[in-house]
């Protein structure tokens, strides 16, 4: 436990203390309202390294008094006392290594995932249609609730890219070692020789914005409507329901077309908007923060090959833990707890090393 780190975030905590009493603060409600999500983040770990600090002033008091006591009485209710105060100090210290540990802020949020079909044509499109149902199966059993925001379907059955969200306290939590490239590796079904092919999809996972997270002015967005299209580019709207939102200042272009109400579909083009700025804003703080891709698991990048799927040998193998699974029809069906809990595992390793 590194104290110098524990005094940075009480320093911290006293300074967004003194924030929420400032008049300016709270007449700016959006300003507001973050500092105050930062301080109740930062609270419990400050609470509890003054009951730290406190105890081991107490517990050095003992130590001294078992020096100079003579009184064989005294001493073995102050020994008492200082084997008790010393399992108290254990206690609070792994309780403050928890909460560090639990140091990215956006854990407790719902997520977007945004799956697309990479290398591999038709099969590539199947394969990221796969995923999607794996995720899918996942959420269903765990009674999680997911929403497709914008597909693109193909006339093979597949999706060229399919975004949904899942809706939980925990999901990004639950979710976010999944970014990167998930590779497959099977005879497709139009493949007469047998031939194994070799394709992939790529997963991004990003924590769903708040509003109060990104202040996106009306005048930087540009917004057309136009009439939804299916497979192959066919009309299957003859409404303009389709909306596509463009941020002029980083260009970042979203489009949704699944709900026949234009509002609808703008609403939730919004949502992946203001989640990829916040991603963007991320991106740019991270930039200047080596300690969190040293308690990443792999290295962060999006186009790191993360899983491969090998259908011929019913195995999966997460590249970055090395750690392989015979298990393949079962994580299909969206059985991936034996995985997901794998991953966080490694990720409280790493933590627990750089705190």
């Amino acid at each position: 436990m590194k104290k110098e780190k524990l005094e940075s975030v009480c320093n911290r905590f006293e300074v967004l203390e003194k924030q929420l009493s400032d008049q300016d603060i709270i007449s700016q409600q959006d300003k507001y309202q973050k500092i105050a999500k930062e301080y109740a983040q930062l609270k419990p770990i400050c609470e509890l390294y003054k009951e730290f600090l406190s105890k081991s002033d107490e517990k050095e008091k003992v130590k001294q008094m078992l020096k100079q006591e003579n009184n064989p009485e005294m001493v073995e209710l102050a020994k008492d006392e200082f084997e008790s105060l010393s399992k108290e100090i254990n206690s609070i210290e792994r309780k403050i290594e928890e909460e560090l540990i639990e140091d990215d802020p956006y854990s407790a949020r719902n997520v977007i995932v945004e799956i697309r079909a990479g290398t591999g044509g038709d099969e590539a499109s199947l394969f990221a249609a796969d995923i999607f149902r794996m995720y899918d199966r996942y959420v269903s059993k765990k009674g999680l609730k997911l929403e497709i925001l914008s597909s693109n379907p193909t006339q093979a059955g597949g999706y060229k890219e399919i975004i949904f969200s899942v809706q939980d306290k925990n999901a990004y939590k639950i979710f976010k070692h999944e970014s990167g490239v998930h590779r497959v590796q099977r005879v497709p079904a139009t493949e007469s020789s047998g031939r194994i092919h070799t394709s992939a999809a790529s997963v991004v996972v990003l924590p769903e914005a708040e509003e109060i997270d990104i202040d996106i002015d009306s005048n930087d967005l540009r917004i057309d409507v136009f009439r939804s299209s299916g497979p192959g580019g066919q009309s299957v709207n003859t409404a303009d329901s389709a909306v596509r939102i463009t941020h002029l200042p980083t260009n970042t272009t979203v489009r949704c077309q699944d709900e026949r109400s234009q509002l609808k579909n703008k609403i939730k083009a919004m949502r992946i908007l203001r989640t990829r700025l916040l991603d963007k804003a991320q991106e740019e703080q991270e930039k200047t923060k080596s300690q969190s891709r040293r308690t990443q698991i792999g290295s962060g990048d999006r186009s790191e090959k993360i899983r491969t799927y090998n259908f011929p040998q019913g195995r999966v193998t997460d590249h970055r833990i090395n750690f392989t699974l015979y298990k393949l029809d079962g994580i299909m069906q969206g059985d991936l707890d034996e995985l997901f809990n794998r991953l966080q595992e490694e990720e409280l390793k790493l933590k627990k090393e750089n705190i």
